[in-house]
């Protein structure tokens, strides 16, 4: 009965299970498209209630702009808790439960009668289902793509672009017809969907951790647990250079990428078009994203550009066309620039996240994500209340815009920086550091056939003579 098992678990474990690029990944590109869409285009359109909650509640514009911070930096910060749970219990059921409290954060808010209420439910709770859903979400898609990878998380995220482009005069009509709170109740019930979505994860085998455990007989208790946590939450990622870089990096990418859609309805409305008008510049937006996103993975996968280069491309392009927003007074120019920004926005996404098995390795990918949406979660946290800030102080979104495309344009800087990073070919697979023989688990031997199957020809990628080795 123990052969018969035996050569199951070794079929799991073959390279086609671990990647197959198609099938059953294509319906977890589907979940990844839908939490998308109700997370981060959720997340993009709510400028449609700032207005809102600025007249009702009577406060500053930096005051309200901590909902959407607050929100936005829990999504991070709980990362690798939602990434070690993953380890441990499996993608499927920690979503489910993301799923669950978004939802509830918004049911409770539409109930809020001050601003801490809002920081509360909108900010705490929904951005704690937040993060239970996106890490999880874009590694499960990861582990079943190897070869279009690109493609698949570019498809994967046009949910964000096309959320952009429906829910800005969606909820703009749900104020008008229901008002905020009554809009706020709808939005708690679609973010219920995602329930749904974290039910169609198919895992490919064991949770990590629990893989890792069965196959531990020798480690006591406590050493077990200490090593469960570090497994679970990646921490000898804290001393890998490469990580760190990126992880600065990926911070002041944060920090300005979202003020556009906390602020550009309200700038817009500022220097005078309607609130339809306004709504429809982040719908316009939303199109050139999910155009973005498309192309940018199409592209990735040719094979022509390493990734991290194009991801300093659109990163650049991106802070000059934030730089470039207040110069548009008039309507049509206003349109031109979103439509560049919400390309280059939508281009550099999937490259984001997409990069990081290429800097930390596939084995440690899901960890890695969590950690680096912990550490940017400062960024999120910090810079929309900036943006709102130079608002109050000056009247005006100019230094708003500015600031951000500022943030951008060093992040770029930063990730010129990277280990390799000036090599025209890609680097080797990042090798895992070395366990006993009794320690490895048949998750391991899977990722390490996956790292191999997709690494690249050493004709192709003569490395040999760069100084730099990566210590960890």
């Amino acid at each position: 009965m123990e052969k018969p098992q035996k050569t199951q678990e070794e079929q799991q474990s073959s390279p086609q299970m671990a990647a197959p690029d198609g099938g059953w990944g294509w319906v977890v590109v589907g979940s990844l498209f839908v939490s998308s869409a109700l997370v981060f285009g959720l997340i993009r359109s709510l400028g449609v209630f700032f207005v809102e909650f600025v007249q009702y509640f009577g406060e500053s514009a930096q005051a309200v702009s901590w909902i959407t911070s607050i929100g936005l930096a829990m999504q991070q910060l709980m990362s690798p808790v939602s990434a070690a749970a993953s380890n441990v219990y499996g993608a499927r059921p920690v979503v489910m439960m993301g799923g669950f409290l978004s939802g509830l954060g918004f049911i409770l808010a539409s109930q809020a009668t001050s601003l801490l209420h809002l920081y509360l439910t909108m900010g705490l709770i929904s951005g704690l289902g937040w993060a239970l859903i996106f890490t999880p979400t874009v590694a499960s898609v990861m582990q079943y793509f190897t070869l279009r990878r690109s493609l698949a998380m570019g498809l994967g995220f046009t949910g964000v672009g096309l959320a952009s482009f429906a829910f800005s005069p969606l909820f703009q009509y749900l104020v008008e017809a229901y008002a905020w709170r009554g809009a706020l109740l709808v939005l708690g019930g679609l973010s219920f969907n995602m329930i749904a979505c974290g039910a169609l994860i198919r895992p490919l085998g064991k949770p990590k951790v629990v893989v890792k455990a069965e196959n531990s007989t020798k480690l006591n208790k406590c050493s077990s647990l200490f090593s469960r946590i570090c497994e679970g939450f990646e921490l000898a990622l804290l001393s890998h250079r490469g990580f760190l870089t990126y992880s600065v990096a990926i911070t002041l990418f944060n920090a300005g990428y979202f003020i556009p859609y906390v602020h550009l309805v309200a700038h817009s409305r500022h220097i005078g078009f309607n609130e339809y008008q306004a709504a429809f510049v982040i719908s316009v937006t939303g199109v050139a994203d999910i155009v973005g996103r498309v192309a940018s993975g199409w592209f990735s996968d040719l094979g022509r550009m390493r990734m991290q280069h194009m991801l300093v491309v659109w990163t650049g392009l991106l802070g000059l066309s934030l730089m470039l927003i207040p110069v548009a007074v008039v309507y049509s120019g206003l349109l031109v620039v979103s439509v560049v920004y919400g390309f280059c926005a939508g281009a550099m996404t999937p490259l984001a996240f997409a990069v990081v098995p290429e800097i930390v390795g596939m084995e440690r990918m899901l960890g890695a994500l969590g950690l680096l949406q912990l550490i940017e979660s400062i960024g999120g946290l910090l810079g929309a209340p900036l943006s709102g800030w130079l608002k109050d102080y000056t009247g005006m979104y100019t230094l708003s815009f500015i600031a951000a495309g500022s943030f951008l344009v060093l992040g770029m800087l930063v990730t010129m920086t990277l280990p390799y990073f000036w090599s025209c070919t890609a680097p080797p697979p990042p090798s895992p550091p070395m366990k006993k023989s009794q320690d490895e688990s048949i998750e391991d031997g899977l990722l390490k056939q996956t790292l191999s199957s997709n690494s690249v020809p050493e004709i192709l990628c003569p490395l040999d003579d760069i100084p730099y080795s990566d210590k960890e």
